[in-house]
């Protein structure tokens, strides 16, 4: 099993960045704006719902983690996206895994790549500043 790591600083407190990441609405601010619920999952939708990951939040403690269960996606399906939250420096640390992956595919090497810019959307979003532009046309984008 592979996983992909990142972790990034962040200017707010754990309490402004949770809501970001354990929420459809927070999840539409910085990654997918395309995100509709049906039976307790979420669907997030790319590039006119061509592509489209289901999640279900597995297990949540606030302010300190969220776990979303990847329901869907060829390589996705049986992954978990988890956000970890901690009080340091100036604001909060995100310890973010997207875990489980079958092997390390060429897919695989550019969500990594994806997610590292998605830290700084998350960054941004909880910082108050702009979404900004996400040019990897992996499938990803929102």
């Amino acid at each position: 099993m592979a996983d992909i790591r990142h972790a990034i600083q962040i200017a707010a407190n754990p309490e402004q960045v949770y809501p970001l990441v354990a929420t459809a609405k927070g999840l539409s601010t910085w990654w997918a704006e395309d995100v509709t619920e049906a039976n307790g999952a979420w669907d997030l939708g790319f590039f006119n719902r061509t592509t489209v990951y289901q999640l279900r939040l597995a297990s949540s403690s606030p302010p300190n983690e969220a776990e979303w269960a990847c329901l869907s996606g060829e390589e996705w399906k049986g992954t978990a996206l988890v956000f970890r939250l901690r009080s340091g420096g100036p604001g909060t640390v995100l310890h973010f895994t997207h875990a489980g992956w079958q092997a390390e595919t060429e897919y695989f090497v550019m969500c990594t790549t994806t997610w590292g810019e998605l830290m700084f959307r998350i960054k941004a979003a909880a910082e108050g500043k702009g979404r900004g532009p996400l040019f990897l046309a992996n499938g990803m984008d929102g």
